[in-house]
């Protein structure tokens, strides 16, 4: 009976859509995270009677066949890049974009990655740098004996020193944007990768040029939705359960027939 494979592509499918929810929910409250969604398609058919098929010489056609669907598969997981809420951080390095953007990331193998956590630190040369102490693009500097750091909406950095009555311009951030955010390929650490399906990145000032603009002392968290994953998770659970069932029916079938005498 075709039913056992069947119902087990079915099963397979909400494996896997269990598992891409189980990955929203560990990430709730990961700084930037994207939730991702599974979506699935229909395999191929076996026609038992093609419809459209001739059954007379006068030309009659059967209106509708007799088609035996293969089951299910994973297409897609797609990932949905709304706005994440902003929490106030009280730290100055903390940057959320509120809008289109990425910040840009020089990886130590000379990529540029893209990210939107803006949890920023100064490495031992006074560089922003990420967490993992990735340099961003273009580079930032701030002086040693700065004792004040300004980021306007715009990227401009600005900072005070000891000796200084009026900031100076330190640097400027960059925002890179994409035709296609759901292409981008996602590698850890709340790091994005550019890929064909997303395009080639878009490069600007913040709050210019359909840009985001920056928000210093501020984080954007995840956007998932705790109450919706779990009722995503629960129907998923049912799916599971009732494909298992098609297995267990199928099973009897069979063991009915194993038993004619």
């Amino acid at each position: 009976m075709k039913a056992l494979s069947i119902a087990a592509t079915g099963m397979l499918a909400q494996q896997r859509n269990v598992e891409v929810i189980s990955n929203n929910i560990a990430n709730m409250r990961t700084t930037g995270y994207k939730r991702q969604r599974a979506e699935f398609q229909d395999l191929l058919y076996q026609d038992l009677r093609r419809v459209g098929s001739e059954t007379s010489d006068t030309g009659t056609v059967v209106p509708a066949g007799i088609q035996i669907g293969m089951g299910v598969k994973t297409a897609a997981t797609y990932r949905i890049m709304t706005q994440g809420d902003l929490t106030s951080t009280d730290k100055d390095l903390d940057l959320a974009i509120r809008g289109e953007g990425y910040f840009q990331v020089q990886l130590p193998d000379g990529r540029t990655a893209y990210t939107r956590a803006g949890t920023f630190e100064l490495n031992a040369q006074g560089n922003l740098v990420t967490q993992d102490g990735f340099q961003i693009e273009p580079a930032v500097t701030i002086p040693n004996d700065a004792r004040q750091i300004s980021i306007n909406a715009q990227g401009q950095v600005e900072v005070l020193t000891d000796t200084q009555t009026t900031p100076t311009v330190a640097g400027q951030i960059d925002l890179a944007r994409f035709v296609n955010k759901a292409g981008l390929e996602a590698i850890g650490d709340n790091l994005y990768l550019e890929t064909p399906a997303s395009g080639s990145p878009t490069t600007g000032n913040p709050n210019t040029d359909g840009m985001g603009s920056l928000l210093q002392r501020f984080l954007e968290q995840s956007n998932v939705n705790a109450v919706a994953e779990i009722s995503d998770l629960i129907a998923a659970q049912r799916a599971y359960e009732m494909n298992a069932r098609v297995i267990s029916a199928t099973d009897e079938m069979m063991q009915a027939t194993n038993n004619l005498r």
